[in-house]
């Protein structure tokens, strides 16, 4: 009795090597998967930005909640958490060190007294300043590779696929 035949194997064009190799694998995959290329550019970028802000007070998270509270005023954690897409918990965290930090503080809700609006204090300020004034080197250290027209560009696609843009 012959043994039963194997199913043929298939294989993606993308696992073949290429001439040069398996070394050029990622580059095909990263062409190929736009999904792949964005999570392995995201991470990147986190590191980029994670070096750029060691050292530093803040973090890019509270630089967000500083910035935000800023620009529109006292907000509520959840409010903060959903504009800047950030994770409540993570946010509860994130305000919990601005609060230690005394660059933040939980006040009553103008609008709402069952609920608390964070607040920013008179020494956010110069921090959310410094950290602003940061923000060039950390672009350009996170995106060196792009230029000034492919950066516009990526803003924008990144807009479209977050639906905000």
């Amino acid at each position: 009795m012959a043994a039963p035949q194997q199913p043929a194997r298939l294989t993606s064009p993308s696992r073949e090597p290429e001439a040069g190799g398996r070394d050029r694998y990622f580059a095909k995959l990263a062409q190929e998967r736009p999904d792949i290329a964005l999570c392995r550019a995201t991470t990147l970028v986190t590191r980029a930005l994670d070096e750029e802000l060691a050292g530093r007070r803040l973090t890019m998270a509270q630089h967000l909640v500083l910035k935000m509270l800023s620009d529109v005023g006292p907000c509520s954690q959840q409010e903060l958490s959903e504009q800047l897409r950030i994770d409540r918990s993570v946010m509860v965290g994130c305000i919990d060190g601005l609060e230690d930090s005394g660059l933040v503080r939980r006040e009553r809700h103008p609008r709402d007294r069952r609920a608390y609006a964070v607040t920013l204090t008179p020494d956010a300020a110069p921090v959310l300043e410094e950290a602003e004034a940061g923000v060039p080197h950390l672009l350009d250290r996170a995106f060196g590779a792009l230029t000034a027209a492919e950066r516009r560009t990526l803003t924008r696609l990144m807009g479209k696929i977050l639906d905000v843009g």
